[in-house]
Protein backbone atom coordinates (compact mmCIF):
# COMPACT_ATOMS: atom_id res chain seq x y z
CA UNK A 1 0.00 0.00 0.00
CA UNK A 2 1.11 3.66 -0.83
CA UNK A 3 1.52 5.84 1.99
CA UNK A 4 2.04 9.45 2.18
CA UNK A 5 5.38 10.41 3.93
CA UNK A 6 5.36 13.60 5.96
CA UNK A 7 6.62 16.43 4.03
CA UNK A 8 8.97 19.62 5.44
CA UNK A 9 5.60 21.45 6.29
CA UNK A 10 4.50 18.26 8.53
CA UNK A 11 7.49 17.81 10.40
CA UNK A 12 7.88 21.95 10.64
CA UNK A 13 4.36 21.55 12.36
CA UNK A 14 5.49 18.99 14.50
CA UNK A 15 8.29 20.40 15.56
CA UNK A 16 6.56 23.80 16.75
CA UNK A 17 4.07 21.70 18.55
CA UNK A 18 6.73 19.54 20.76
CA UNK A 19 8.45 22.66 21.18
CA UNK A 20 5.26 24.56 22.92
CA UNK A 21 4.42 21.38 25.15
CA UNK A 22 8.00 20.91 26.14
CA UNK A 23 9.20 24.25 27.05
CA UNK A 24 7.24 24.82 29.86
CA UNK A 25 8.35 21.68 31.42
CA UNK A 26 11.99 22.93 30.58
CA UNK A 27 11.60 26.01 32.08
CA UNK A 28 9.83 24.81 35.09
CA UNK A 29 13.36 22.24 35.62
CA UNK A 30 15.82 24.33 34.65
CA UNK A 31 14.37 27.44 36.86
CA UNK A 32 14.54 24.97 40.20
CA UNK A 33 18.12 24.91 39.52
CA UNK A 34 18.17 28.59 39.77
CA UNK A 35 18.84 30.76 42.62
CA UNK A 36 15.17 31.34 43.44
CA UNK A 37 16.23 35.36 43.93
CA UNK A 38 17.08 34.84 40.05
CA UNK A 39 13.94 32.78 39.04
CA UNK A 40 11.31 36.56 39.84
CA UNK A 41 14.17 39.19 38.72
CA UNK A 42 15.15 37.24 35.30
CA UNK A 43 13.10 33.96 34.69
CA UNK A 44 14.14 33.43 31.19
CA UNK A 45 17.67 33.02 31.88
CA UNK A 46 19.90 30.56 32.31
CA UNK A 47 22.67 31.18 35.04
CA UNK A 48 24.65 29.83 37.92
CA UNK A 49 23.00 25.98 38.42
CA UNK A 50 22.71 25.22 41.83
CA UNK A 51 20.55 22.71 44.16
CA UNK A 52 19.52 25.02 46.65
CA UNK A 53 15.86 24.72 45.96
CA UNK A 54 16.11 21.65 46.07
CA UNK A 55 18.16 21.34 49.63
CA UNK A 56 15.82 23.35 50.97
CA UNK A 57 12.34 21.74 49.33
CA UNK A 58 13.60 18.44 51.14
CA UNK A 59 13.82 20.53 54.53
CA UNK A 60 10.72 22.13 54.66
CA UNK A 61 8.15 19.97 52.92
CA UNK A 62 7.35 16.00 53.81
CA UNK A 63 7.88 15.41 49.94
CA UNK A 64 9.13 11.70 50.97
CA UNK A 65 5.78 10.94 53.41
CA UNK A 66 3.80 12.25 49.83
CA UNK A 67 5.56 10.21 47.64
CA UNK A 68 5.33 7.19 50.12
CA UNK A 69 1.69 7.58 50.40
CA UNK A 70 0.68 7.67 46.74
CA UNK A 71 2.74 4.80 45.87
CA UNK A 72 1.03 2.83 48.49
CA UNK A 73 -2.59 4.40 47.18
CA UNK A 74 -1.41 3.58 43.21
CA UNK A 75 -0.37 0.21 44.00
CA UNK A 76 -3.35 -1.22 46.04
CA UNK A 77 -5.81 1.01 43.93
CA UNK A 78 -4.43 0.56 40.90
CA UNK A 79 -4.15 -3.64 41.40
CA UNK A 80 -8.02 -3.52 42.83
CA UNK A 81 -9.21 -1.53 39.15
CA UNK A 82 -6.93 -4.12 37.20
CA UNK A 83 -8.14 -6.86 38.61
CA UNK A 84 -11.93 -6.28 39.08
CA UNK A 85 -12.61 -3.85 36.16
CA UNK A 86 -11.65 -6.35 33.36
CA UNK A 87 -13.30 -9.55 35.42
CA UNK A 88 -16.09 -7.01 35.17
CA UNK A 89 -16.06 -5.84 31.91
CA UNK A 90 -15.32 -9.87 30.52
CA UNK A 91 -19.17 -10.76 31.89
CA UNK A 92 -20.65 -7.61 30.24
CA UNK A 93 -19.07 -8.17 27.21
CA UNK A 94 -19.95 -11.84 26.79
CA UNK A 95 -22.27 -13.57 28.84
CA UNK A 96 -25.74 -13.04 29.09
CA UNK A 97 -27.83 -12.97 32.29
CA UNK A 98 -31.15 -10.85 33.47
CA UNK A 99 -30.74 -7.51 33.40
CA UNK A 100 -27.16 -7.08 31.88
CA UNK A 101 -28.61 -3.97 30.00
CA UNK A 102 -30.21 -2.58 32.13
CA UNK A 103 -27.08 -3.11 34.93
CA UNK A 104 -24.53 -1.49 32.26
CA UNK A 105 -26.76 1.10 31.79
CA UNK A 106 -26.90 2.23 35.48
CA UNK A 107 -23.09 1.69 35.07
CA UNK A 108 -22.52 4.40 32.07
CA UNK A 109 -25.43 6.55 34.57
CA UNK A 110 -22.78 6.95 37.33
CA UNK A 111 -19.92 8.72 34.39
CA UNK A 112 -22.48 11.17 34.34
CA UNK A 113 -22.46 12.40 37.91
CA UNK A 114 -19.61 14.74 38.86
CA UNK A 115 -17.21 14.08 41.04
CA UNK A 116 -17.97 16.80 43.42
CA UNK A 117 -21.35 15.45 43.91
CA UNK A 118 -20.53 12.62 45.52
CA UNK A 119 -18.01 14.16 47.62
CA UNK A 120 -20.75 14.56 50.52
CA UNK A 121 -22.06 11.19 50.43
CA UNK A 122 -18.81 9.69 50.33
CA UNK A 123 -17.77 11.54 53.31
CA UNK A 124 -20.33 10.59 55.35
CA UNK A 125 -19.58 6.92 54.50
CA UNK A 126 -16.09 7.52 55.28
CA UNK A 127 -17.10 8.88 58.74
CA UNK A 128 -19.90 6.24 59.38
CA UNK A 129 -17.32 3.46 58.87
CA UNK A 130 -14.49 5.32 60.77
CA UNK A 131 -12.39 5.08 58.22
CA UNK A 132 -11.49 9.56 58.26
CA UNK A 133 -7.97 9.67 57.85
CA UNK A 134 -7.04 6.63 57.33
CA UNK A 135 -5.43 4.76 53.92
CA UNK A 136 -9.13 2.83 53.38
CA UNK A 137 -10.49 6.13 52.60
CA UNK A 138 -7.75 6.97 50.22
CA UNK A 139 -7.90 3.05 48.21
CA UNK A 140 -11.79 1.68 48.32
CA UNK A 141 -13.17 5.17 46.85
CA UNK A 142 -13.19 4.77 42.89
CA UNK A 143 -11.15 1.52 42.56
CA UNK A 144 -13.75 0.19 40.71
CA UNK A 145 -14.91 2.78 38.49
CA UNK A 146 -17.77 2.77 35.91
CA UNK A 147 -15.00 4.19 33.45
CA UNK A 148 -12.69 1.38 33.27
CA UNK A 149 -15.18 -1.14 33.47
CA UNK A 150 -16.60 0.46 30.49
CA UNK A 151 -13.21 0.53 28.71
CA UNK A 152 -12.79 -3.08 29.67
CA UNK A 153 -15.92 -4.17 28.30
CA UNK A 154 -15.49 -2.46 24.78
CA UNK A 155 -12.31 -3.60 24.98
CA UNK A 156 -13.55 -7.59 25.57
CA UNK A 157 -16.27 -7.41 22.97
CA UNK A 158 -14.22 -7.12 19.99
CA UNK A 159 -12.76 -10.77 20.96
CA UNK A 160 -14.15 -13.14 18.93
CA UNK A 161 -16.46 -15.79 20.36
CA UNK A 162 -14.92 -18.56 18.74
CA UNK A 163 -11.74 -17.95 20.58
CA UNK A 164 -13.75 -18.09 23.83
CA UNK A 165 -15.61 -21.10 22.63
CA UNK A 166 -12.71 -23.10 21.70
CA UNK A 167 -11.10 -22.78 25.07
CA UNK A 168 -14.44 -23.98 26.32
CA UNK A 169 -14.05 -27.32 23.95
CA UNK A 170 -10.44 -27.55 25.29
CA UNK A 171 -11.78 -28.17 28.31
CA UNK A 172 -10.58 -25.22 30.62
CA UNK A 173 -13.10 -23.16 33.07
CA UNK A 174 -14.25 -20.13 32.80
CA UNK A 175 -11.83 -18.23 34.98
CA UNK A 176 -8.98 -20.34 32.71
CA UNK A 177 -10.33 -19.04 29.84
CA UNK A 178 -10.38 -15.61 31.24
CA UNK A 179 -6.40 -16.07 32.15
CA UNK A 180 -5.02 -17.57 29.15
CA UNK A 181 -7.55 -16.29 26.47
CA UNK A 182 -8.97 -13.33 27.10
CA UNK A 183 -6.02 -11.30 29.00
CA UNK A 184 -2.97 -12.11 26.20
CA UNK A 185 -5.32 -10.37 23.73
CA UNK A 186 -6.21 -7.45 25.38
CA UNK A 187 -2.78 -6.58 26.83
CA UNK A 188 -2.56 -3.13 24.59
CA UNK A 189 -6.69 -2.37 25.80
CA UNK A 190 -4.81 -3.04 29.76
CA UNK A 191 -1.64 -1.06 29.14
CA UNK A 192 -3.45 1.65 28.35
CA UNK A 193 -5.90 1.14 31.89
CA UNK A 194 -2.94 0.96 33.81
CA UNK A 195 -1.62 4.06 32.67
CA UNK A 196 -4.81 6.24 32.59
CA UNK A 197 -5.71 4.73 35.80
CA UNK A 198 -2.11 5.46 37.34
CA UNK A 199 -2.50 9.12 36.27
CA UNK A 200 -6.15 9.58 37.75
CA UNK A 201 -4.33 8.51 41.19
CA UNK A 202 -1.30 10.36 41.02
CA UNK A 203 -3.06 13.51 40.04
CA UNK A 204 -5.89 12.84 42.45
CA UNK A 205 -6.38 16.05 44.64
CA UNK A 206 -10.59 16.64 45.74
CA UNK A 207 -11.12 13.16 47.65
CA UNK A 208 -7.35 12.81 49.30
CA UNK A 209 -7.81 16.65 50.62
CA UNK A 210 -11.32 16.14 51.74
CA UNK A 211 -10.73 12.47 53.54
CA UNK A 212 -7.53 12.71 54.81
CA UNK A 213 -6.31 16.26 56.65
CA UNK A 214 -3.25 14.63 59.07
CA UNK A 215 0.04 15.38 56.97
CA UNK A 216 1.17 11.36 57.83
CA UNK A 217 -1.46 10.62 55.33
CA UNK A 218 -1.38 12.85 52.84
CA UNK A 219 -0.82 12.18 49.14
CA UNK A 220 1.81 14.21 46.78
CA UNK A 221 -1.46 16.50 45.50
CA UNK A 222 -2.12 17.94 48.51
CA UNK A 223 1.61 18.14 49.94
CA UNK A 224 2.28 20.10 46.93
CA UNK A 225 -1.08 21.91 47.36
CA UNK A 226 0.00 23.07 50.37
CA UNK A 227 3.64 23.46 49.82
CA UNK A 228 3.60 27.72 50.17
CA UNK A 229 2.22 27.22 53.62
CA UNK A 230 4.29 24.52 54.99
CA UNK A 231 7.56 26.82 53.38
CA UNK A 232 6.57 30.39 55.19
CA UNK A 233 5.55 28.19 58.39
CA UNK A 234 9.12 26.91 58.59
CA UNK A 235 11.09 29.19 57.70
CA UNK A 236 10.94 32.65 59.22
CA UNK A 237 11.03 35.55 56.77
CA UNK A 238 10.82 33.65 53.40
CA UNK A 239 9.97 35.52 50.67
CA UNK A 240 8.21 34.90 47.37
CA UNK A 241 11.04 33.85 45.27
CA UNK A 242 12.15 31.14 48.24
CA UNK A 243 8.64 29.71 47.81
CA UNK A 244 8.58 29.55 43.58
CA UNK A 245 12.10 28.13 43.56
CA UNK A 246 10.87 25.11 46.33
CA UNK A 247 7.71 24.74 44.57
CA UNK A 248 9.55 24.64 41.54
CA UNK A 249 11.92 22.26 42.46
CA UNK A 250 9.09 20.12 44.13
CA UNK A 251 7.33 20.29 40.84
CA UNK A 252 10.48 18.66 38.94
CA UNK A 253 10.18 16.10 41.03
CA UNK A 254 6.70 15.13 41.11
CA UNK A 255 6.85 15.11 37.45
CA UNK A 256 9.48 12.06 36.53
CA UNK A 257 7.28 9.20 37.54
CA UNK A 258 4.63 10.21 35.26
CA UNK A 259 6.96 10.78 32.36
CA UNK A 260 8.76 7.50 33.47
CA UNK A 261 5.48 5.71 33.14
CA UNK A 262 4.22 7.41 29.73
CA UNK A 263 7.64 6.64 28.20
CA UNK A 264 8.10 2.95 29.03
CA UNK A 265 4.39 2.19 28.21
CA UNK A 266 4.08 5.20 25.21
CA UNK A 267 3.61 2.50 22.26
CA UNK A 268 1.15 0.09 24.39
CA UNK A 269 -0.90 3.07 25.53
CA UNK A 270 -1.50 4.35 21.84
CA UNK A 271 -2.03 1.01 20.61
CA UNK A 272 -4.82 0.10 23.45
CA UNK A 273 -6.13 3.96 22.61
CA UNK A 274 -6.40 2.60 18.93
CA UNK A 275 -8.02 -0.66 19.29
CA UNK A 276 -11.61 0.17 19.93
CA UNK A 277 -11.54 2.15 16.78
CA UNK A 278 -9.73 -0.33 14.26
CA UNK A 279 -12.79 -2.87 13.37
CA UNK A 280 -11.41 -6.01 11.86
Amino acid sequence: MNQTRPGPVQYAVLALLATVFLYPIWWAVSSSLKPAAEIISDPLSIGALTLDNYRAMFADVPIGTGFANTALVLVVRGAMTMFFCPLAGYAFAKYDFPGKNLLFGVVLLTLMLPTLVLIIPLLLEMSALGWVNTYQALILPGSIDAFSIFWMRQTIAAIPDELIDAGRVDGAGEFGIFAKVVLPVIRPGLAALAVLTTMNVYNDFVWPVVAVNDTSHQTLQVVLATLAQNVTGNRIGADFATVWGELLAAGSIALLPLLVIFVLLQRHFINGILAGSVKG
